[in-house]
């Protein structure tokens, strides 16, 4: 059914030249840790309009192949006389910018390595993951230093766009803007990011434990600051990560959620936003849901089942496909 879902949204999609209302959200990497190659990042745009940004960057041309073979890249058009495929065209001039919300491998692996042939867009992360960026990847040890701080020479392709915590900024070239807010992962700062286009609105996590284990406030301040956005309806969607089941010890999280831990944030944000109902039908996607090598059922098929039957907030749950397409509101 999910992935009926996905194929109906898809062929719901107006022209390009259509107004925009909503998003729609491109699948270009659905899980975390070792699945190389579908590993997470959400290619996001105004519903109508043929100019994304993505939510971290695990997987970019893997993900662009699958979403055109499941022909979910249909309404981009490839300028007459271009010299690149419809993969290349949205690689290069469909995505304006990389949302970075932290600089670990599983985030930024699609960007490492297509950069010899991206053409050159900002980056936007809060300063921590541009310092993590210069430190440890755009150093010319692990990579050439493609960005616009940190070692020489600088190739200065991707812009170092930074964001402070709580203050929209326009994503060049498009009609969206993005408000950072700081989460906690594994001892080092996460980002959430908050899209807007209009008068709608799209929330995208990066990896994340509970506050209660990683003795912070950011998550209760995060659904504060979004709650306004969920009671109006403005908010169209939320992307949100379940690493690990819910059988998973406090001790082991490592800095993730679970379907039990997302129910309770989730609550969270409903009671801010006016009561149980204030989120039914509100489009969850779930992240970084770790792949298994071992025998018996998959974490995934676990996490989907856990999710629905703890799903007291009539939310409209959706375990996304690598290649997906999603269109959230309108």
């Amino acid at each position: 059914m999910r992935r009926l879902f996905a194929l109906s949204l898809a062929a719901c999609l107006l022209p390009l030249s259509a107004l925009a209302q909503g998003f729609d959200v491109t699948v270009l990497g659905a899980t975390g840790g070792i699945q190389d190659g579908n590993l997470s990042a959400f290619m996001i745009a105004p519903h109508g309009d043929a100019r994304a940004v993505t939510c971290d960057a695990g997987a970019l041309v893997a993900g662009l192949i699958a979403a055109e073979a499941a022909g979910n890249l249909g309404a981009i058009t490839v300028p007459e006389g271009s010299d690149y495929t419809r993969v290349g065209h949205t690689l290069t001039d469909v995505i304006r910018g990389y949302m970075i919300s932290h600089a670990h491998m599983d985030h930024i692996a699609g960007l490492i390595v297509a950069s010899p042939d991206d053409s050159a867009k900002p980056i936007y992360a809060i300063q921590s993951v541009h310092d993590d960026f210069a430190d440890s990847i755009f150093n010319w040890v692990a990579w050439p230093n493609f960005g616009t701080t940190g070692a020489e020479p600088r190739l200065g392709k991707y812009a170092a766009t930074v964001l402070t915590p709580g203050a929209p900024v326009p994503i060049a070239d498009t009609e969206m803007t993005v408000t950072a807010y700081p989460l906690a992962h594994s001892g080092r700062d996460s980002t959430a990011f908050l899209v807007q286009s209009g008068d709608d609105a799209l929330l995208c996590l990066g990896d994340t434990g509970p506050d209660r284990v990683n003795n912070s406030g950011n998550l209760a301040a995060l659904w504060q600051a979004t709650a306004p956005l969920a009671a109006s309806g403005a908010l169209k969607g939320i992307i949100i990560e379940s690493s690990y089941t819910s059988e998973r010890p406090d001790t082991l999280l490592f800095g993730h959620l679970t379907p039990r831990l997302i129910m309770d944030e989730l609550a969270v944000l409903a009671k801010h936003a006016g009561g149980t109902d204030s989120l039914k039908d509100l489009p969850i996607i779930i992240s970084h849901v770790k792949y298994s090598l071992r025998t018996g059922p998959s974490p995934r098929d676990i996490i989907t089942d856990e999710l629905n039957k703890m799903n007291t907030l009539g939310l409209k749950i959706i375990m996304p496909v690598q290649g997906d397409l999603y269109r959230l509101g309108g």
